[in-house]
């Protein structure tokens, strides 16, 4: 199937102006310059009339199985259906464990990313989960990633929270050389996607690694950078060394100090920090936990891959430029996973597209070449979405 989607405004990331963007099956074929460059039967034709153009999100850090479980086996969240991604712009995730690798494991996670790839999104996952020694499938980090497909990294493995296993220095660093290698022989993210808890420790881990290790900057990617104020000025740092930094866009009380997604992102640019070190996750499925000092839970929200689509609207909102706050949520999310289709709009890329309207509202997303939501309307669920068949 041909499908040409005329007038787009393209923003690829960067602001490309008004080209006419050519799909073939589940690829971008090419961006034209004059609509009549290309004349088939059977061509379908979408008039975009000057409607803003984007890739589609790549959401590094989601919860497919579901998060939770830290107060009660009836606090174990459900699965994250297919839609809930699509309707938020999202066309590409990856899926991690969080505090419960016990209950849950690689292999559910895995099997869960292979689900939502036949339900029409692209998906990968870590594996590992908060403790230290990592759950995995195979019996080793590297044999994981280097044999299972849709394993590309370790995470999310915590630190600096009461919740971890209070790893050490030496025992990161195995996992992170682990990881490491295992993404020079396959080609994969090779990443230690590392949690951050509120630990006064912070980074420190992070920043010993750099100054007493070979492992390269980007191996580790630490993220809910912005769940304190003091926390984002030390990824600052570390975004300044080489380490890609994640920005959560979790929901932020006023008396909080962590600092919302996208003020989070209007001081990185303003710190000057390397744009291409920055990127921005859901954390979508996951448990948002209010514990007291003793370590007990208080309340618990939900993560929602919504909040990406919110985060890129207040961006805006405060008058941040389209092409720069875009590489967050796409290329540069794309470059630090190695995932060499997405995250941009160009002939050879996946046909994973956005399109947005004048009030920066998400209207139409395709992921793959099929379109999941057309002018707002949801066009594809997963098996067990629309109706109680259970």
């Amino acid at each position: 199937m041909l499908q040409l989607l005329a007038n787009a405004h393209v923003f690829a990331p960067e602001d490309l102006g008004v080209r006419h963007v050519l799909i073939g099956g589940q690829r971008i074929l090419g961006l034209l310059n004059d609509p009549d460059d290309v004349s088939t039967p059977g061509l379908t034709v979408l008039d975009l009339d000057g409607q803003r153009l984007l890739p589609g999100f790549i959401d590094g850090h989601a919860h497919i199985t579901g998060g939770g479980g830290e107060s009660g086996f009836a606090s174990r969240v459900p699965p994250v259906p297919v839609s809930h991604f699509t309707r938020a712009g999202v066309t590409s995730v990856v899926g991690v464990l969080g505090t419960d690798d016990t209950t849950r494991d690689t292999r559910s996670l895995v099997a869960t990313a292979y689900a939502l790839r036949e339900e029409g999104i692209s998906a990968w996952c870590h594996t590992g989960g908060y403790h230290v020694p990592p759950v995995t499938l195979t019996g080793s980090v590297r044999d994981d990633i280097v044999f299972i497909d849709p394993v590309i990294g370790v995470g999310e493995l915590a630190i600096s929270d009461h919740r971890s296993s209070q790893p050490t220095l030496d025992e990161l660093l195995r996992i992170a050389s682990e990881v490491h290698v295992a993404g020079l022989i396959t080609g994969k993210a090779g990443i230690l996607h590392l949690h951050l808890g509120d630990g006064k420790r912070g980074l420190a881990a992070v920043r010993k690694a750099l100054s007493q290790t070979e492992v390269p900057a980007r191996v580790f990617n630490p993220t809910h950078v912005n769940r304190q104020s003091a926390l984002l000025d030390e990824a600052l740092e570390l975004a300044r060394a080489g380490v890609v930094v994640d920005i959560t866009a979790f929901p932020v009380d006023d008396e909080d100090d962590a600092v919302p997604a996208a003020v989070a992102l209007q001081r990185y640019f303003a710190a000057g920090a390397p744009a291409s070190n920055v990127t921005i996750s859901s954390d979508g499925g996951g448990c948002l936990p209010v514990f007291n000092d003793a370590g007990e839970m208080l309340s618990m929200d939900i993560g929602s891959p919504t909040c990406l689509a919110a985060t890129l609207k207040a961006a805006l909102a405060a008058g941040m430029l389209l092409e720069d706050v875009l590489p967050a949520f796409t290329a540069n999310v794309a470059q630090l996973l190695r995932l060499r289709r997405k995250g941009r709009i160009g002939p050879g890329g996946d046909a994973d597209l956005i399109v947005l309207d004048s009030h920066n509202d998400i209207v139409d997303v395709m992921a793959n070449g099929r379109w999941h939501v057309r002018n707002g309307v949801q066009q594809i669920y997963g098996q067990f979405e629309k109706e109680d068949k259970i």
